[in-house]
């Protein structure tokens, strides 16, 4: 590869980290409120995928997650 174009491509990738990285540390990005709703869906998914062996029957919970922290609640 191209010395410079290498050069030029490290460089592009260390502001797009940056970037990242400042976007998650900031105090807008609500990072703890996304982490929890990534979790709240596979808690989602999880329980769907379970539920033909477990015999579970589901009642998904699409708002905020509550308070079990799985993001859905077991039916009766």
């Amino acid at each position: 590869m191209n010395p410079f174009l290498e050069a030029g491509v490290t460089i592009a990738l260390g502001f797009i980290g940056l970037a990242m990285l400042s976007v998650l540390v900031s105090r807008k990005a609500n990072t703890a409120g996304v982490i929890q709703s990534v979790a709240s869906g596979f808690g989602n998914d999880m329980g769907v995928a379970m539920s033909p062996v477990t015999g579970a029957q589901m009642q998904f919970s699409l708002g905020y997650p509550s308070s079990n922290n799985l993001g859905y609640m077991p039916g009766s």
